[in-house]
Order: structure tokens, then C-alpha cells, then sequence
């Protein structure tokens, strides 16, 4: 289960503005949501944030912001997480090489909600659509970029969990599935790792928040009474920075 002690202690953690300095972050899913708070949040602090999507226009909205805003400047890349290869993320490994040289931080924020239905009428295709996005994508990412992450002093890898992930839930279809296999993968990762390299791997679940995601999931909720993306920032912060290392194979809650 997650751990909520922990959690509950950072609510008023405030980092220095500099606090991620020097850092190169990558972060999937930043167009909108809690993807593009968190890459607000890295660059206001510091870091140099390698925003990732599909969706170009959104992306180029928020390395605008970052730019007017005066933060490091970040980077763009495109990539359809729906439909990329193995190949496509070699080739990520690469042109982040050549461009950066490594990786300080990843966070894993790219998901794909899915249909809402029992699992006697679920679409395969809408299976094997969501458990690629969610779990298969952050798999394959990690693994080509593991030598860019092993070439920092303290890498971070941050995936993004869900309840749903911690016990199954009816209607949640391949959405519930990829969410446990992803702490499940964040477990993985954090044996194999610990003892070869200083990457801290963890997850964090967002909890109710008030994103298009949360929207399709719960369309009656009011999405007055749901936090923002932005005031959720405080654990996405710590777990990228130097206060958490040593912390690491954890599932973490973002709201307490």
C-alpha cells in the first residue's frame, strides 16, 4: 500500500527556487494537466524540462510559458505513446544523448483512461490500446534511456499510479490492470536497480484531481470541489530533487 505517513509529512515542504538547478528532467504527458504543472513546477525551480506528447500545439504552449516565464529553456519532443516502437525510443535515447548528455529525472505521467465498462463487453483493441499507453510505453522508455539516467549523480524515476492499481475496481477495465502492473514495474525496477546504480525509483498517485481524465471518468462529479493539478506539485517536487535521495521503491500519495 502507499505510503501515506510519508506523504503526509512533506504537505509543507518548500524547496529553495533554485532547487532543481542543473537538472534535466523529462516529462511525458506535458500538454496539459498534471504533466504540464509538473513541468511548470520543474522549470520555476531550475531544471531544464524535455516535454513529451502527441499533441504539438500543447506542447508548444507550455515551452512558451516557460520561455515568457523566464525559466531555463526546455525542449520539445513528439511522440505518440499509442503507437511507438521500440525503435522510436531507441531513437529518443539517442537524440537525448547527442542533445543532453543525460537525464536527472523522469516522470512517467502519460495515461490513458479507457472505457468505462465490464469486462465481459471490453474491446481488445481498446485493451491492448490502454495497457500499451499506460504500461507497456513507460517500460520501453525506461529501459532505452536507462544509460542516460545512470550517467547522473542521483537520477529520479517517477511513475504514476492510481487506487485502482492497489485493488481492482469494477468498470476500470485495462485502465486498473495497467495501473497495477505499473507499481508493479516500479517495484521491478527499484531490485534491479539498487544495487548498480544510485537511480531512486518510486510512484505517486495523484489522487482526485481536477484534469480532463478525472472529468471522463467521473462526468457528474463537480470539478469545484477537486484540487488543481498545480496544488498537488509538492510531492512531484520532492521526489525529483536531492531531498529524496535514498528514498526509493515507494508508492507515494499526492494527496494525503
Amino acid at each position: 500500500m502507499p505510503n501515506i505517513d510519508e506523504s503526509k509529512e512533506l504537505l509543507n515542504y518548500s524547496p529553495s527556487n533554485d532547487f532543481l538547478k542543473g537538472k534535466i528532467i523529462a516529462v511525458t504527458g506535458a500538454g496539459d494537466g498534471i504533466g504540464k504543472a509538473a513541468a511548470l513546477t520543474y522549470a520555476a525551480h531550475g531544471a531544464t524540462v524535455i516535454l513529451l506528447g502527441r499533441t504539438v500545439h500543447k506542447l508548444e504552449a507550455v515551452y512558451d510559458e516557460i520561455e515568457a516565464k523566464g525559466y531555463p529553456q526546455a525542449a520539445i519532443y513528439p511522440i505518440n505513446f499509442e503507437g511507438a516502437e521500440e525503435k522510436d525510443y531507441e531513437e529518443m535515447s539517442a537524440v537525448l544523448q547527442k542533445e543532453v548528455g543525460h537525464l536527472d529525472g523522469i516522470l512517467h505521467n502519460a495515461s490513458s483512461l479507457g472505457p468505462r465498462t465490464p469486462l465481459s463487453h471490453y474491446n481488445a483493441d481498446a485493451w491492448n490500446r490502454i495497457l500499451q499507453v499506460n504500461c507497456t510505453a513507460p517500460f520501453l522508455m525506461t529501459k532505452a534511456l536507462l544509460p542516460l539516467l545512470e550517467k547522473s549523480a542521483n537520477a529520479s524515476l517517477v511513475f504514476t499510479g492510481s487506487s485502482v492499481g492497489y485493488k481492482g475496481r469494477a468498470f476500470w477495465g485495462a485502465y486498473a490492470v495497467s495501473k497495477a502492473a505499473t507499481e508493479n514495474l516500479m517495484e521491478i525496477f527499484t531490485e534491479e536497480l539498487a544495487d548498480t546504480t544510485p537511480i531512486r525509483v518510486n510512484s505517486i498517485n495523484p489522487g482526485a484531481t481536477r484534469t480532463k481524465m478525472r472529468a471522463d471518468a467521473y462526468p457528474g462529479e463537480n470539478p469545484n470541489t477537486l484540487k488543481n493539478p498545480e496544488d498537488i506539485m509538492t510531492l512531484y517536487l520532492y521526489l525529483m530533487g536531492d531531498d529524496s535521495i535514498g528514498v526509493t521503491g515507494k508508492k507515494m500519495l499526492a494527496q494525503p
